[in-house]
This record gives structure tokens, C-alpha cells and sequence, in this order.
């Protein structure tokens, strides 16, 4: 009958150690164990740097173990807790149509739990890379039914069960050269674990996490730090540093071979009276007394403790009750000490524990019952229960090796190698808005094509249940594009006409401004932009079109010592019609336009309407306008009337008197009279309303004033 063999190995950074148990009823007997040292340092801080040499070692450890128990196929393996992210994470399931919950159910739930913590992995911001990361095993925190905390949800009947737990999740790298080392002598990975959790369940079982512990696993290269409260494991964490750190500082203060140094740093634990003898690089043989030896390493050890007891109250934000040493490098002189110190702890709470008893493990050989044999003997009692696998599928032609939390999917495949399915879709083509004459527009891109997910060579959805093996081919969809448009896409342009200004012909064609500059019909349009389109269709529009602007440039003056503006309009007429700047304008129609006259003088300074400021008389029987103001006008230092021509850029001087009342003399100036016309000798008689009359005799308005000359 074919026994039921389990094959445990620990690859540490110092060392590889191999456990072979069978299983007899509900405990694992030890067959057989075998260790091995790195013969060079071929894993630092828990990673492996040299695979081909570690493969080596596990091979020699696997070929010893293989003499006494057989051929050796699965392999039962932990990865130290380098770059360890931790997530909480919960999964619950409505129970109002099922019986009773199930080691099934109550398994199945932690794996959607994990599912839920790699997704929230996944999507987050915490690192950099979420793909680079594999879940490598989880610790349930508490079972909840209908609100109520439980050990266990088996056997129970509710409506809600949830299960909240601490999954744990190592960088990619780390898992692919453990893999790769396994597989290159010829093993399977049958589950894999962290080192912390190995070596939790072996030394603080269930009935033991009501207590605030924390269990430091001090290998060669990590210190693995776990933590129980309240009856569940909280909080994994992990210190880059660890017995390596005082092997070099042994190395370094005495010139020794890294190897001699590790054989130095294991004979300390003796009598502290003794000394060593030892060979420096030199080739110079040395005798050094233990005590002066440990001297010199306690400052390293007290800044290695610091390091581990500042994880543990990060992680648990007090001192605990008490802690937990294993490992190798727990046997380093005066680490317990240095770590109770730094916690502030009696020295007694902290101790260096050994596997006397394991639950679950009977007959634990002499030579295992060692601090450093706790995580190889945590992961062969892992080995039987149920934990984390492998399932390997091809991913668009690249390998990728999932943890098999049962019943995963094509769309496990694709969160697990960072592909998110919401972009696989493709995505529709950005639109563009443009105003048009101060009316916005929306124009769509095209739409984007599906994605195509292809499971084995035919046509899948993200739901389909992968097997170990399966080939999957995701092809993206194509996303839309953003329209491309050009003027004559989005209006039709409307026809020139003709029309004729001072009888010259002008074309009429319409105005195109993209973002105040002119353009074609045929140009391309981008997001934002802004068309005005019109065809010139009143005057204004049509003169400014033709470059005869109704704008006329002012002309200038100075009067009186000020500078002045006078603005000159033209007339415009629109087939013999007198028109405006608004007048509508028609093909064929003919415009004219008057040529600019420049103002007089009096036009200038306002004076040829100045009714109110004379009266009217008869002189001769003819009206005559007799002004009751007196003006003084010189332009350009020359005496000049209103009707002169006041020319641009002229300088002029310009007073007024004001008459009240004006006398015949008045009358006669403003009739022109030239005295010089009256023959010599001639009498002349003035009459004032047919009465004889002075010249200084006031006139009033309407008065009739006669000159007879005889």
C-alpha cells in the first residue's frame, strides 16, 4: 500500500533543511531529514541571488532524503518575508437558501477573501508594480455569523457569514527563483507558504492567540516578525536583518572568512571563560577568549534587537505580553536581553523556544528539537492541511503561474498579470466642440471595436473556470478616434455674388475666422476652436469686405492751444437711395459713395447755424441776417472767415464779442455795403421804418432800413 509521504523543505539563507513525515490518522510521523549548508552565499536576506547553486543543495538534500523514503515528486516549501505587503481583507455570502455551512463553504469564502485582497492589491497606489506581487498564504482573523465573532462558521446556520482575514503577498521575484529552483531538480511546488505562518502554527497554537504574543523567527538573512491578539493572528512583518548581520561584524573585526566567521559566531554559546582559535585571511593563527569576542558584537546585537522590536511595536503599537525567539540567529548572545530591553520588557517574557511538542506531530527526532527547525517543521504540518498551490496557464504567449484558490477564472488570470478588464474594451474616440457663430456644437468620435478573449483556441468570457495548462489569448479592442472636420464638413458654403461701388465691380464671397483668423473652407478644426462664417450683407459689412470702410480717419486741429478731432462722414447712396451702414445690400445692386469734402471754418467751430444769436432785418427790401456776436478767426496766422477751408492739421485761433444791440453801421456790414460805390458828390439818406435815420441809431428784429442815394 502506497504510504501518504510529505516533503517539507525550508531554504533559508544559511542553510536547506528537508523533512519527509507520513501521515498516520490525524498526525504526521518523521520519516527522515537531512540539512545542508550554502557552501557559498548564494541567498542573501531570503532571496535567492544564485539559483543554479541552490539548486545544488536542494538536489543533495532531496537525493539523501530519496535513499530512505523513495522518489520524492511534491515539495512543500515557505518563502522568507523580503518586501512582505500584508491586506486585510473580508468576504461574506447571504445564507437564506442553504443548510448548514460546510468545511466547503467555510474554505471557499477565505479563498473569495483572497481573491477580494489580491484585487484591492491590485488597484491600489501602495507599490508600485501590484503585478510584481503573488499571495503566498493568509491567516483568518475571526468567522462572523449574523454579527456574532466564531472560531469556526462549520456546522452553523445563518443568514450572514463573513470571514475576515490577513493575506500576505511577497514580490514576484522571490516566488519565481524559489520555482525555479525547485523545478530544476525535478520537483512540483504542492503548496507554499510564508515563513512566519510555518512557524506560528508550530509554537502558538489556536487555544494560545487569546494573548498578545509575538513570535520573531531570526534566521540568517530575515527576522520574520507574527503577532496574536484576541484570539487571531493581526499582523505580519519582516526586518532585513538578522544573524548575517553579526557574522560579518565578526568577519570585519577579526579579517575572517565569512564561512570561518558563521563557525566563530556558533561556538559563542558555550562557556564564555573559553576562547577560540582561528585562522585570519592572512594565514595568521589567532586565540581569542569568548568574553572579548561577545564584547565586541554587543553593540550589533543591541542595533539588530532595535530593529526588530521597532516592527513589533509598529505592528502592535505597545510591547506584548510576551515574545517568542526562533530560529537560528535567536541563539545569538544576548539577543533576548537586547530585545527586552528595547521593549522595555522583564527578560524573562523574552525566550528562545524549541519544538519540544507539536500538535499534530508525533515523535519529534532529538536533533529537531532545535530553535532554527521550527519553520521547517511549521511547513511540513502546513503540507497536510489546506493551503496554497500552483495552477500554471500561458497568458498571450508568457507563463503565469496563479495560486490556486479554487475555481479561478479567466478573469483571475488577467488580475493576476495586471491586464484590467475595464480596459480591454476599446475605448470611443474622444469628441470635439466647436462654436459656430457663437453657438456650440458637439461632434463624436467613432466608436471603439470589443476585445477578444480566446480560452484554448476558442472564443471566452471572463466567467470560463481555467484548468491547469489552459492557454488564453486576449486581443484589445481598438479605441474610436476623434473626428477630423473641416469647414465644408459641418455648413454649406453659400455662393459669392457681385455687386459695383463707384461704378468699379466687386465679388462678394463669404468670411470665414477660425479663432479671429481667416481661413479656407477647407481647413481642419480642432477641439475648442472658434468659427465665425457670414456673407457681408449690409452696407457696412460689404464696404468693410471691399476695403472702403465707412471709418474715416478724424482730422486734426488745434484750437486755441487744444488739440481737437473733427470726423468726416461720406454719403452713400444704394441704386440712387440714400442708405446707411444697416441698408441691405443684393447682387447686382450699385453703391455710391461721395467723395470727402473738407469742413469749413464755420463748420468747423460750429458757426453756420447761429440763429439764436442774430436778427433778421430789411435792407432794401431784402433780409439781411445781422449776427449779435463779432468773431476774430486767424488759421495758420492768416485772418480767415468761416467759409474758409479749415485744412487738416491747421492751427487756429478763434474769439467772439458779443452785441446786444446793433446799430444801422451794423446793418450795413452785414449787407456788404462798400461806401466806396457811392459817385462823389451823391446825397445819401437813411431811412429807419420810412423814418430818416442815423448810423449809430439802433435796429431791432424785423425793422426795415433804406438807403437812398441821389
Amino acid at each position: 500500500m502506497e504510504k501518504n509521504l510529505l516533503f517539507a523543505l525550508d531554504i533559508g539563507t544559511r542553510s536547506v533543511v528537508g523533512l519527509v513525515g507520513e501521515k498516520v490518522d490525524n498526525s504526521i510521523q518523521i520519516i527522515a531529514s537531512h540539512r545542508l549548508e550554502h557552501r557559498t552565499r548564494a541567498m542573501m536576506d531570503g532571496q535567492i541571488h544564485d539559483v543554479p547553486e541552490v539548486a545544488a543543495i536542494i538536489a543533495e538534500v532531496k537525493n539523501a532524503l530519496e535513499t530512505s523514503c523513495g522518489l520524492l515528486k511534491k515539495v512543500s516549501v515557505a518563502a522568507a518575508g523580503r518586501a512582505l505587503c500584508t491586506i486585510q481583507s473580508r468576504a461574506e455570502i447571504e445564507m437564506s437558501d442553504r443548510g448548514v455551512l460546510t468545511s466547503s463553504d467555510e474554505h471557499a469564502l477565505e479563498l473569495a477573501a483572497i481573491q477580494s485582497a489580491q484585487h484591492k492589491l491590485a488597484t491600489s497606489n501602495t507599490i508600485s508594480d501590484p503585478t510584481s506581487y503573488y499571495c503566498v498564504g493568509y491567516s483568518v482573523v475571526s468567522f462572523i455569523l449574523d454579527k456574532t465573532p466564531l472560531k469556526t462558521l462549520v456546522g452553523q446556520r445563518g443568514k450572514k457569514a463573513t470571514v475576515e482575514l490577513i493575506a500576505t503577498f511577497l514580490p514576484r521575484q522571490v516566488i519565481d527563483s524559489l520555482q525555479s529552483a525547485i523545478t530544476s531538480v525535478n520537483l512540483e511546488i504542492a503548496t507554499l507558504t510564508l515563513e512566519p505562518i510555518a512557524a506560528i502554527n508550530v509554537l502558538i497554537p489556536q487555544t494560545m492567540r487569546h494573548l498578545n504574543l509575538v513570535l520573531v523567527d531570526i534566521g540568517a538573512g530575515t527576522s520574520d516578525v507574527a503577532i496574536t491578539k484576541d484570539g487571531s493572528i493581526i499582523a505580519y512583518g519582516m526586518v532585513p536583518c538578522a544573524g548575517d548581520k553579526i557574522t560579518e561584524a565578526i568577519s570585519q573585526q577579526y579579517l575572517l572568512d565569512f564561512n570561518v566567521a558563521e563557525k566563530v559566531k556558533r561556538q559563542l554559546t558555550g562557556n564564555e571563560s573559553s576562547t577560540i582559535t582561528l585562522t585570519d585571511v592572512l594565514g595568521l593563527p589567532q586565540e581569542i577568549a569568548v568574553s572579548e569576542i561577545i564584547k565586541n558584537i554587543q553593540p550589533h546585537v543591541a542595533e539588530l534587537a532595535q530593529l526588530i522590536a521597532t516592527q513589533i511595536v509598529s505592528l502592535n503599537v505597545t510591547a506584548p505580553q510576551a515574545v517568542l525567539l526562533v530560529g537560528g540567529g535567536s541563539l545569538t548572545p544576548m539577543i533576548s536581553e537586547a530585545l527586552a530591553q528595547c521593549l522595555d520588557m522583564p527578560a524573562p517574557r523574552v525566550a528562545v523556544r524549541r519544538p519540544d511538542i507539536i500538535e499534530g506531530i508525533s515523535q519529534i527526532p532529538t536533533d529537531l528539537c532545535t530553535p532554527d527547525a521550527v519553520t521547517p517543521l511549521g511547513i511540513l504540518k502546513l503540507s497536510a492541511s489546506r493551503t496554497l498551490n500552483f495552477m500554471n496557464v500561458t497568458l498571450n504567449e508568457q507563463p503565469l503561474h496563479l495560486f490556486n484558490l479554487g475555481h479561478l477564472t479567466v478573469a483571475d488570470a488577467l488580475l493576476a498579470a495586471g491586464i484590467d478588464t475595464r480596459s480591454l474594451h476599446g475605448k470611443p474616440g474622444l469628441g470635439i466642440t466647436i462654436d459656430i457663430n457663437s453657438q456650440t456644437n458637439f461632434f463624436p468620435g467613432t466608436h471603439g471595436t470589443p476585445s477578444l478573449i480566446e480560452l484554448n483556441g476558442h472564443k471566452a468570457t471572463l466567467s470560463e473556470l481555467l484548468q491547469e495548462d489552459d492557454v488564453i489569448k486576449v486581443t484589445k479592442g481598438t479605441s474610436g478616434t476623434m473626428p477630423s472636420l473641416c469647414l465644408s464638413d459641418i455648413f454649406d458654403i453659400l455662393p459669392s455674388y457681385t455687386i459695383s461701388i463707384n461704378e468699379k465691380p466687386y465679388e462678394i464671397s463669404p468670411i470665414i475666422t477660425i479663432n479671429d483668423e481667416l481661413a479656407q473652407p477647407d481647413a481642419v478644426l480642432a477641439d475648442r476652436d472658434q468659427v465665425l462664417y457670414r456673407v457681408p450683407s449690409t452696407l457696412e459689412e460689404v464696404l468693410d469686405a471691399t476695403g472702403n470702410a465707412m471709418d474715416v480717419p478724424p482730422y486734426h486741429y488745434i484750437i486755441n492751444g487744444s488739440e481737437r478731432e473733427y470726423s468726416i462722414w461720406r454719403k452713400y447712396t444704394i441704386n440712387g437711395n440714400t442708405a446707411t451702414a444697416a441698408s441691405p445690400v443684393s447682387a447686382n445692386d450699385q453703391i455710391m459713395i461721395s467723395l470727402l469734402c473738407e469742413p469749413t471754418l464755420g463748420e468747423l467751430l460750429g458757426l453756420n447755424n447761429d440763429e439764436e444769436h442774430s436778427i433778421t432785418v430789411l435792407f432794401n427790401k431784402v433780409k439781411c441776417s445781422i449776427p449779435l456776436r463779432r468773431y476774430t478767426i486767424i488759421m495758420n496766422d492768416k485772418v480767415s472767415q468761416i467759409t474758409d477751408i479749415a485744412h487738416n492739421e491747421s492751427v487756429i485761433h478763434f474769439s467772439s464779442t458779443e452785441q446786444e444791440h446793433p446799430m444801422i453801421s451794423d446793418v450795413l456790414l452785414a449787407a456788404n455795403f462798400n461806401p466806396k460805390t457811392i459817385p462823389p458828390g451823391s446825397i445819401v439818406k437813411i431811412l429807419l421804418n420810412n423814418q430818416p435815420t442815423e448810423y449809430t441809431s439802433l435796429v431791432k428784429n424785423g425793422d426795415e432800413i433804406t438807403l437812398v442815394v441821389t
